[in-house]
């Protein structure tokens, strides 16, 4: 019972969709209903009284001379001694319309009551000024009101029609033929029951025909709603069916649709972000560890008695002095990240990087030792950098290959070149190359390719990470093409100034 009463109830809902759009219809097509009624029953009225107006001037035309002579009117001045004899001896048995009222207004006669004066329908009087109006009206080449709606003394509401008269003999006044409304009246009223009926059958069938047309067209909507409800944080892979014929509907499952799949980028991209950190962490905890375990170990050492041996103390003081270097590099490390993050604080100027790169040849060529070197620079090469950054990125990618170069058969090139709007240095080696697996992953903090490539050849993994952000601070990138046993190349590009 409750299943069947639950759907009911959601359409008397007051703030649910359904309820509103019926309601609002419904009343829009009332509305629309009655005003049709009202027109409806304001023209077919005048119509009627029209028509009736019609009928009775037509019907009127012609007997009114003969029921005017057998009234006696404007005799008078044929016979003034004998008027009345002459009225009472022509006056015979008059048959007037039922519910007809006729009266005849002069200009000498005054207003006559041709019915009322055998108890017949009462006529109604108006006023002189009314009667000159209407007479005016009446002569005019388009009369403006074809008939009047008036009361007689009874009260009895009726509908006159007016015809000027004139001619020999001195009859010159309006006709005036009245007949009550009140018949026309029930026609009208007759008609508007019958159009609220139908109107009424109308609205109920159209409710009947309504709702499951409503309730069809609203189902698009009751899907999305149920996706939605489906959809929870860890169900972001649900999609909300976009082509179901509605456009307004289609629109919105398809804004939901990319709403989702940033949601599901930004949850990814977080998940991501901490699994980075994590990793993070605890890089930097164990790249901490060891030379703190090798500082803590040395200290217990001198403790236990070997500070009494000179040779045993100097070796402990040379190997903790080179660890501390070592974490004192790394948090240095750790520092230029964390602001090249927050911000980059560039000081950025007008740099010639061929000018940057022979500054550095000096210092480049002690850190080769042995190996072979060999410089290729284009000259001309400009554009907005922080000189300092830029030795920095360099220096780190050279010691890099340093690291994982042969220091007596090791060969590293640095070139200097223009590739479209783009300022390109490369440095080559001929080390032994990295695996294509670990290349996508050589700019992650802390990463580092193989065992070679450990704490005896190299740092913490962090220089090719502060280089990526200095150069990505700049507007460049930093590249790396690499093939196990071949050799590798890094490539850090930096637009140049438009000339």
């Amino acid at each position: 019972m409750n299943g069947r009463r639950r759907p009911f109830a959601h359409w008397l809902n007051r703030h649910s969709l359904r309820f509103q759009l019926l309601a609002r219809s419904l009343l829009i097509l009332a509305a629309l209903l009655m005003l049709i009624g009202v027109l409806q029953y304001v023209l077919m009225k005048d119509f009627l009284y029209r028509n009736e107006a019609e009928s009775m001037s037509a019907a009127a035309r012609g007997p009114l001379k003969d029921i005017m002579e057998r009234f006696g009117i404007g005799i008078e001045h044929d016979n003034p001694g004998g008027a009345n004899d002459g009225a009472e001896n022509r006056r015979g048995p008059v048959f007037f319309l039922e519910n007809t009222s006729f009266a005849f207004v002069g200009t000498d006669a005054g207003f006559i009551d041709i019915t009322g004066a055998n108890n017949g329908a009462i006529s109604p009087k108006l006023s002189e000024s009314d009667y000159t109006n209407v007479l005016t009206n009446r002569r005019s080449s388009n009369p403006s009101q074809p008939y009047r709606v008036v009361r007689d003394t009874e009260g009895t509401e009726q509908l006159l029609v007016f015809r000027p008269v004139g001619g020999p003999g001195g009859l010159n006044g309006i006709i005036q033929i009245g007949k009550p409304t009140a018949p026309l009246k029930a026609v009208v009223l007759q008609q508007l029951v019958i159009f609220a009926a139908l109107s009424l059958g109308a609205l109920t069938g159209g409710l009947a025909l309504y709702l499951p047309v409503l309730r069809r067209t609203l189902k698009p909507l009751q899907q999305i709603v149920g996706t939605v409800e489906r959809i929870g944080a860890g169900n972001l892979d649900e999609r909300f069916p976009a082509r179901q014929g509605q456009e307004e509907i289609d629109r919105l499952a398809e804004s939901f649709n990319g709403m989702l799949g940033r949601l599901a980028a930004s949850f990814e991209a977080e998940r991501e972000a901490k699994e980075q950190m994590s990793r993070f962490i605890a890089d930097a905890s164990h790249e901490l560890r060891t030379p703190l375990t090798s500082i803590h170990g040395f200290i217990e050492v001198l403790l236990r008695g070997a500070a009494d041996k000179r040779e045993q103390l100097y070796a402990a003081l040379n190997s903790m002095h080179g660890e501390s270097a070592r974490i004192r590099k790394l948090v240095e490390d750790l520092l230029t990240l964390a602001k090249l993050d927050r911000a980059p604080g560039l000081m950025p100027r007008e740099t010639r990087l061929d000018e940057v790169i022979s500054e550095m040849e000096p210092h480049l060529r002690m850190l080769a030792g042995n190996r072979t070197l060999r410089f290729d620079l284009a000259t001309g090469l400009r554009g907005m950098y922080d000189p300092d950054k830029i030795k920095q990125v360099i220096l780190n990618l050279f010691q890099n290959a340093v690291q994982h170069t042969d220091p007596e058969r090791g060969f590293i090139a640095v070139t200097l070149r223009s590739e479209g709007s783009s300022g390109c240095i490369a440095v080559t080696d001929n080390g032994p190359g990295i695996a294509e697996p670990h290349v996508p992953h050589l700019f992650d903090r802390f990463y580092r390719s193989d065992a070679s490539r450990t704490r005896k050849h190299g740092g913490a993994g962090l220089g090719l990470s502060i280089s990526k952000a200095i150069a990505e601070a700049h507007g460049g990138t930093v590249e790396v093409s690499s093939e196990a046993g071949r050799g590798s190349t890094f490539t850090l590009r930096l637009p140049l100034s438009v000339a």
